[in-house]
């Protein structure tokens, strides 16, 4: 089945659980830190610069965003988490919209497949090994996504992916997608991973 992803539009900006679309459509959902590359990552995907806001203030919005590629998949851009500026209600606020969005979607199982990024630089906060062991006991399907590959060399880039994998999923079969939204290293791939999830 072939996919029109110039046939997308950001359908709904949802605050609550009861604006989440009711529409029987797989889902690909991206999670990540604020300023981890989210948005930049799925406009590169879909080939339009301004379709998801890159936001020059991190983690003031607090809303799920939801992307209807060609009528036959959503990409969910879920609110960045650990900015350090959010106040303690923003905080509780975020986490109980994304806990919703997993644990309340009234479409839950039209969730295939979480894209968990982290910056390759940076490595996995505190936050985001959080996220990926809910989604570990949650049985949700995920693939961590190493961000702004293009800061680094091919050496160090190399060399990087293999500390990650031995300091943080040595003895898992979690494996780290490259990824840079300024090359477009790792778009065919990823796009692999969707299509295999989504079944489309």
């Amino acid at each position: 089945m072939k996919l029109n992803t110039n046939n997308t539009r950001l359908t709904m900006s949802a605050g609550t659980v009861k604006q989440f679309p009711c529409d029987r459509v797989p889902q690909i959902a991206f999670s990540g830190r604020s300023n981890v590359g989210k948005s930049s990552l799925i406009n590169t995907m879909l080939g339009n610069k301004s379709l998801a806001r890159v936001s020059s203030s991190p983690g003031k919005t607090i809303t799920i965003n939801f992307f209807n590629i060609d009528k036959k998949l959503y990409f969910v851009d879920l609110p960045g988490y650990g900015y350090a500026k959010r106040s303690y209600d923003g905080k509780e606020v975020w986490s109980a919209l994304t806990d919703s969005y997993f644990s309340k979607n009234p479409n839950a199982d039209s969730i295939r497949l979480v894209c968990q990024l982290i910056d390759v630089r940076c490595g996995p906060t505190d936050d985001d090994i959080m996220m990926i062991n809910y989604l570990i006991d949650s049985g949700i399907p995920f693939k961590v996504v190493a961000t702004k590959t293009d800061k680094l060399s091919k050496t160090a880039l190399k060399a990087r992916i293999d500390e990650l994998k031995h300091e943080y999923f040595e003895g898992t079969d979690i494996d780290i997608l490259p990824f840079s939204s300024v090359t477009r290293d790792g778009k065919e791939q990823l796009w692999s991973e969707i299509f295999k999830h989504a079944k489309i």
